[in-house]
């Protein structure tokens, strides 16, 4: 029990990451975050900009240590989604099919990686047997309890008669 916790927690710390420095990022380069914020059609690009990195600083952490980890993998799942959609818009590009370097290739990449963690995040929210759409639904601040029964136990010494 104790060594499929401690893949489970490598599995989801490697899964989060990416999204602490993300939102470092967007802090330590606000003027280009912000760029790139208000280059959707969504209103409120400071506003925006501080809701993303607040979803990206605290949530790899409940999912890291399974505190409300179930709701906080979905909200990071459909931020990559809405991320993916919003600004790597691969198909605007007239350049994809171009040998060398290209922007339309360079966001279907980053496109596709967004979508690839949503499913890996999804796994956290719906992947374990005790994780139903139905269980969710009812209880969404329930953690999957990914590592319960994690601590190493010490076998009782049995007599031999």
């Amino acid at each position: 029990m104790f060594w499929s916790a401690l893949i489970a927690a490598v599995a989801r710390i490697l899964l989060v990451v990416l999204f602490p420095f993300s939102a470092l990022d967007k802090i330590f380069d606000w003027k280009s975050a912000l760029k790139q914020a208000e280059s959707s059609f969504l209103p409120g690009g400071p506003i925006l900009l501080i809701a993303a990195a607040l979803v990206e600083f605290v949530a790899p952490f409940c999912v890291v240590f399974a505190w409300h980890d179930r709701l906080a993998a979905l909200l990071l799942a459909l931020f990559c989604v809405v991320t993916a959609l919003l600004y790597h818009e691969f198909w605007k590009f007239g350049d994809f099919w171009r040998r060398g370097a290209s922007k339309g290739r360079a966001d279907f990449w980053d496109f596709l990686k967004n979508l690839g963690l949503a499913g890996g995040l999804l796994l956290v929210v719906f992947g374990s047997p005790a994780a139903s759409l139905g269980g969710f639904l009812s209880h969404p601040l329930s953690s999957s309890h990914v590592y319960a029964g994690a601590t190493p136990t010490i076998a009782k010494p049995t007599s031999g008669g």
